[in-house]
This record gives structure tokens, C-alpha cells and sequence, in this order.
């Protein structure tokens, strides 16, 4: 594996805080890094469950040299989409199925004594970036949120841009009924979906909600995009791998039904008639940190249970 490109002297640790065996791996790994001379950065709730002296608070205006994310996929993502080109994040999964959190509990120090010795190589992930439209609406701007793996619904704004790492929803609510959804690339018209909704994913998130909704894994490192009609009305509307380099237009057609547009299942906000979604492959991108040599097929092998 390649030297690292600078020497690490800050790690700023992430955590899902509701849970408390994270929280107390959290404290041992602060407690590690610091006996090795390390600047350690953590959230204001962090340093309230530790409790240790010496933390600097973790600051969109602080340096870094390394993210180190205890949790989920969820947890991960939260902290993925605000770090695009910048600082790389190893993931500890500390959930269940990870498919792009890079160690587990057990492998996390033996992982960063590597890391600190320059033995890692740099995963780059496309990350999305997404603009929503109001139908009628002047342009204005909204900052993304920082937000949880808990889904949050933001207040109808007329335009807000994000961020996406997995996926690009838009779907019925429970009552809705089927909903339609006119869809072009590059300008182009595709496809009037008429569905419970539409799925559009990064390579990463192809093994999240994609394939939930019967869409194809795709290989992380393709410069692709792919769209997943969800319960479609016609059974010839299957799911379509485009390039990720023209821009993904959806116009919600149907009016007086609820629809939402949800962003890596943790950000959304309410959809009306004649409301787009602008969908563009982002110049940044998000670098996670990868110390073994597991590759994606071994992962895939091994989450999905293809051996057995």
C-alpha cells in the first residue's frame, strides 16, 4: 500500500451517541491516541459523556488529518457528505451489516497502527449533488443540514441543495396513491414513471435501498448512476444504469398527493405538483480510508452471505 501522503497529528472521532457501547469505545480510543501525541477532536456531546481533559471540540474550521466514524452505515453517511474532498474517514461498524464501514470492533486499533504508519490506501466515492426546485419559485439558497441516521424533514423552502453519498428518493406516503414522475438525462426525456416512487443511487448506495427495490449492485469505482422505479404501475419500467456525467432531471407530475423527497434516508422534505430534482455528479468526493485487503466482491460475499 502506498506511504501517506502527510504524517497524522489530529483525529477527530464521530460517534452514534444513543449508543453506549460506541460511547465507551469512544473514551478508549481517545485515551489511545492521546497517549501517542495526537490532537483528538470530538462534538460537544462527546466530550460531555467523556469527560477527559485536553479535547478540542470538533469544528467545520478545525484541521484534521483523520475522521474516525464508530457506528453504522448511518452514522457514516452523517459524516460523509460534509467532508467531500477533504479529510479521509475510516469506519468502524459497530451495527450490523456495514457495507461501508472499512473494520470492525475488534480490528480497529491493529487498523490504526497502520494508518498512523502510512499503510492505507484512499477509496474515492462520488458523491451527488442535488437541488431541489419549487414549481413558480425563485431561486434562493439553504445550507445542507448536518443531520443523524434519523430522518429529518426540513420546511418547504424554495430551493435547497444537498449533498448524497447512497441514494436520491422520491416517494408516496403510506396513503398516497400511485404517484408520476417525469424523467430526462442530459435534457433529454427518458420516462414517465408511474410507481410508488423512484430510486436514483451512487455506485456506493447501490447496495442500500437499490438493492432492496430489485436494482443492480454496482461496482463502487464506475462513473454511473442508477435509476430504480419502486412497485412500478408497468412491469417494462425496469431499473436503468445511466452515466453519471449528464445531469438527472425529476419533475413530480402528479398533483394533491403527499411526496417526499428523501436524501441518504436521513434529510427530506415534502414534494408538490411540478417540483424538480436536479441530480449532478459533485467535482469532490468523499475518501474513506481502506487498511485491509478485503475487496468489494469479499464484502459482498460476505454481507450478502454468497458463500454459503
Amino acid at each position: 500500500m502506498p506511504s501517506i501522503e502527510r504524517p497524522i497529528r489530529s483525529v477527530a472521532i464521530a460517534v452514534k451517541h444513543s449508543n453506549r457501547a460506541v460511547v465507551a469505545l469512544a473514551l478508549e480510543l481517545a485515551r489511545w491516541l492521546q497517549r501517542r501525541n495526537l490532537e483528538v477532536q470530538v462534538d460537544d456531546g462527546l466530550i460531555r459523556a467523556l469527560g477527559l481533559e485536553g479535547l478540542v471540540r470538533f469544528s467545520e474550521r478545525e484541521t484534521r488529518d483523520l475522521i474516525v466514524v464508530l457506528g453504522g452505515d448511518g452514522t457514516l453517511l452523517s459524516v460523509a457528505r460534509n467532508q467531500a474532498g477533504g479529510v479521509p474517514i475510516l469506519g468502524v461498524n459497530m451495527g450490523t451489516l456495514g457495507f461501508l464501514t472499512e473494520v470492525n470492533r475488534t480490528e480497529l486499533f491493529p487498523a490504526l497502527v497502520r494508518v498512523l504508519a502510512g499503510q492505507f490506501e484512499i477509496l474515492e466515492r462520488t458523491l451527488f449533488n442535488v437541488e431541489l426546485e419549487r414549481a413558480g419559485s425563485a431561486a434562493g439558497s439553504s445550507e445542507n443540514g448536518t443531520n443523524g441516521p434519523s430522518l429529518a424533514l426540513s420546511a418547504p423552502s424554495a430551493y435547497a441543495k444537498y449533498a448524497v453519498l447512497n441514494d436520491v428518493v422520491v416517494n408516496k406516503s403510506a396513503l398516497a396513491r400511485i404517484i408520476r414522475l417525469s424523467v430526462s438525462i442530459g435534457g433529454r426525456p427518458v420516462a414517465d414513471y408511474r410507481a410508488d416512487g423512484l430510486i436514483v443511487s451512487t455506485p456506493t448506495g447501490s447496495t442500500a435501498y437499490n438493492l432492496s427495490a430489485g436494482g443492480p449492485i454496482i461496482e463502487p469505482g464506475l462513473g454511473v448512476a442508477v435509476l430504480t422505479p419502486i412497485c412500478p404501475h408497468t412491469l417494462s419500467m425496469r431499473p436503468l444504469v445511466v452515466p453519471d456525467s449528464s445531469t438527472i432531471k425529476i419533475t413530480l407530475d402528479t398533483p394533491e398527493e403527499e411526496v417526499y423527497l428523501t436524501l441518504d434516508g436521513q434529510e427530506g422534505v415534502t414534494l408538490g405538483h411540478r417540483d424538480s430534482i436536479l441530480i449532478r455528479v459533485a467535482d469532490e468526493t468523499v475518501r474513506l480510508v481502506r487498511v485491509s485487503e478485503r475487496t468489494f466482491y469479499d464484502s459482498l460475499r460476505e454481507k450478502l452471505k454468497w458463500g454459503e
